[in-house]
């Protein structure tokens, strides 16, 4: 069976939905052999989905398409889907190109989160605009909705009137470094090139609004000889986390990272003493599923997504509360034996979202939308 992908995020993002559509194309390639995959890109790009025999990487065909390839994989890409041959095709980013369900091609999507709808304060009117606007119809017109979490199936219910039987919860995995056992000397020259301490709380994720570190900060600034390490892309929100450390004489104890590799940041899971994600709403949180893989105990939010990431070994606070965090983090800062018995619960939790399991759980979709 020949099976489609939008595949722009896993050739062009990084982080986040690049992430997720690399690990699908990974996964499922690994699962199913026998069947082909087409990894479908507007344009070339600096990243690839992980190479295999079945799976070829697909560009605009007419001028028209390569002049104008947001338009192809809009609408243009429909034909081309038809002339490939493809049975199902799979919109990895919360997008479905239009008048795919007028052909014999079962479309299938991913929604990852409505947080535009849930927090609107943090992105800008015409981003909204656009945003409902693909979700939405890309919701509507797909014979299955997939949810990376309950939370998202839950709002695509309360928030877009989806049917609950058009939606199934698929959960992601992470890249296997983070689930590898523990390598010291690499570790340790990581930790030697970047010049990390021996004890840090580590944060993992975009240096923006809604992932709320300023709250750690405030949690962690009374805290003596405590450090702090957040490994992120920068958006204008980084210059008041930049401020709050100026401020409050924190530039010793708290270091801002960026443009890691993967086996980089593992070791920086396996090197931290506890992990800390005060985010206010999520998708999913991968980071959090990195953290305990990489046997990081983890403190996080309360409520929504977030016990589905963590299990239930983790630690949860109200996010809103630097109080209530730093609690939390004192006690387990001084408490070996908790953060041991955190390590082998939330290994134990990670365990559950493993390569196979997830593609076994993706494919029954597929199955149940080609039917």
């Amino acid at each position: 069976m020949r099976l489609g992908f939008d595949a722009k995020r896993a050739f062009h993002n990084a982080t986040g939905l690049g992430n997720y559509s690399r690990d699908v194309l990974r996964i499922l390639q690994a699962r199913f052999p026998e069947h082909e995959y087409l990894a479908y890109t507007p344009r070339p790009g600096r990243l690839a989905p992980a190479e295999g025999p079945r799976l070829r990487a697909v560009g605009p065909r007419g001028a028209l398409g390569r002049a104008l390839p947001a338009l192809w994989r809009q609408a243009g890409i429909v034909r081309d889907l038809a002339d490939d041959g493809v049975a199902l095709y799979h919109g990895l980013s919360n997008e479905l190109p239009a008048g795919i369900e007028r052909t014999r091609i079962a479309p299938v999507v991913t929604i990852h989160d409505l947080i535009f709808e849930r927090h609107p304060e943090l992105y800008p009117a015409i981003d909204r605009r656009i945003y409902r606007l693909k979700f939405r119809s890309a919701a509507a017109r797909a014979r299955l909705v997939v949810a990376v979490s309950e939370q998202t199936a839950q709002d695509l219910v309360e928030l877009y009137g989806v049917p609950p039987e058009r939606i199934r919860v698929v959960y992601q995995v992470c890249h296997p470094a983070f689930h590898a056992p523990a390598d010291p000397a690499a570790d340790a020259a990581v930790a030697a090139r970047l010049g990390l301490p021996t004890t840090f709380v580590l944060s993992v994720g975009t240096l923006e609004r809604r992932k709320n570190l300023l709250v750690a900060l405030r949690a962690i600034a009374p805290l003596e000889g405590v450090s702090f390490v957040a490994v992120g892309r920068p958006t204008p929100y980084a210059r008041e986390l930049a401020a709050f450390v100026e401020e409050h004489g924190l530039g010793d104890r708290v270091r801002f990272l960026s443009g890691l590799t993967i086996p980089e940041l593992a070791s920086l899971y396996r090197l931290a003493t506890a992990f800390v994600y005060p985010s206010l709403f999520e998708g999913f949180g991968i980071p959090i599923l990195e953290a305990l893989a990489a046997g990081t105990p983890v403190v996080t939010t309360r409520g929504g997504c977030f016990a589905e990431a963590g299990g239930p070994g983790s630690a949860y606070v109200d996010p809103r509360d630097p109080e209530e965090l730093r609690e939390v983090l004192a006690a387990l800062l001084a408490d070996p034996a908790r953060r041991a018995e955190m390590t082998r619960r939330g290994r134990t939790h990670a365990a559950r979202f493993s390569d196979a399991a997830i593609a076994d759980d993706l494919f029954r979709v597929y199955e149940e939308a080609l039917a």
